[in-house]
């Protein structure tokens, strides 16, 4: 047999595992070790090669393990970079100030919840075969004079319009065990057009005028002779917190600046809220306050943030609308108080340059630290890794 087939291919062994080794000066313990790799592309004698010591690091079994740990590394060290640049980008702005595309089902907060419900009655498990009970609702949280509307049709599973008729409908509280409950059933009125049959249900004007707490609308359906029953439910506070006031905008600290005046009447944790337009009437970004605020003329900062603004360069002037605001009651039911709800625009922006807005990141104590620690992740695996093979 020739022995230079063998050869070479001891030679080419030993340089995948010169290339796999890391490109540092070997420690002293090491050196001794890694004498034999000189001469490893040296035609020799089989004998020789036979003659190597079975813990030698040049051996197939380590040159597999120490490829794997390296491939190890560098798949820790992917992960580490793509967490921290995912991280770096998706705090790019604060979050009072973010895309309307992150909150898709912010767009339009004032849309009826519409439904589409089996039709069967309580206590049963089957439903009516071939038909569905669609509803509407425009509101679950209400305050002060606030009126809900609802509305029910029938169809089938075409989507077809279907006879429909309304044999009851009652208004009720449900059962709180921190209240007291047991408020006679009050009787609603639907008025039915084309198969839709809607009503209207303003607390403030019932015997519901001073109650606090989850309302329910329940109501009985006949369909061709089948009966089934649907509820709306809705969560009133009777005290309303606060009144809106004028709003104003400004450009500060390289953002654009929505001042929103209230009236406040009892003071605590307001959470207030609209959405952003551009010139066009494109959706562009959702804005919010979470603060305290005291009694009397008091302001929410709905602040569009000027690297956002940069990003997206909306077309100018931008219009605020959708406006919607409520005091949280910490440790009470409902949980919060709602202030009249704004709906359309509500103000449009002075026409400012794009330019005139900061370019910078959001930096805050928080951010900081955690772009620290996840740099510092990258660092220390770059470092374990060594420099690539060959320098």
């Amino acid at each position: 047999m020739k022995p230079w087939p063998w050869l070479a291919g001891t030679a080419l062994a030993g340089l995948i595992a010169w290339w796999a080794w890391p490109a540092r000066a070997p420690a002293p313990a090491d050196a001794a070790a890694a004498a034999p790799a000189a001469h490893l592309a040296l035609p020799q004698a089989p004998a020789a090669a036979a003659s190597r010591p079975s813990g030698s690091p040049f051996t197939d079994a380590a040159l597999r393990e120490r490829l794997g740990q390296r491939e190890q590394l560098l798949q820790r060290l992917e992960r580490a970079r793509v967490t921290l640049d995912t991280y770096r980008e998706q705090t790019r702005y604060p979050h009072e100030s973010r895309p309307i595309a992150e909150h898709p089902d912010q767009v339009r907060p004032f849309a009826p919840i519409r439904e589409r419900l089996p039709l069967r009655f309580p206590g049963t498990r089957a439903a009516v075969p071939g038909v569905r009970i669609v509803t509407t609702q425009d509101r679950v949280f209400m305050s002060g004079d606030e009126i809900v509307k609802v509305s029910v049709s029938a169809q089938d599973d075409a989507g077809q319009t279907l006879p429909l008729l309304v044999t009851r409908a009652v208004a009720f509280d449900l059962p709180d065990p921190r209240q007291a409950a047991g408020r006679p059933q009050l009787a609603l009125d639907f008025v039915g057009s084309e198969g839709v049959y809607s009503a209207q249900f303003q607390p403030s004007r019932t015997a519901f005028a001073d109650f606090a707490g989850t309302v329910r609308l329940q109501v009985t359906l006949s369909q061709d002779g089948r009966q089934g029953v649907v509820n709306f439910d809705v969560v009133y506070q009777p005290g309303v917190p606060a009144e809106w006031g004028a709003i104003s905008d400004r450009v500060a600290d390289g953002s654009l600046d929505f001042v929103v005046g209230l009236t406040v009447r009892q003071p605590g944790r307001y959470v207030v809220s609209a959405r952003v337009d551009d010139a066009r009437g494109e959706p562009f970004a959702l804005v919010t306050f979470n603060d305290e605020l005291g009694s009397g003329a008091q302001v929410a900062r709905l602040c569009v943030f000027g690297k956002l603004l940069r990003d997206a360069a909306p077309a100018m002037p931008l219009r605020l609308r959708d406006l919607q605001g409520f005091l949280l009651l910490p440790d009470a039911f409902p949980d919060r108080a709602m202030l009249a709800p704004r709906e359309g625009v509500v103000h449009r922006s002075g026409n400012y340059a794009i330019k005139n807005f900061s370019d910078a990141e959001w930096r805050s104590e928080e951010r900081d630290r955690y772009l620290a620690e996840l740099g510092k992740d990258v660092a220390q695996l770059e470092a374990q890794l060594g420099p690539p093979p060959g320098r």
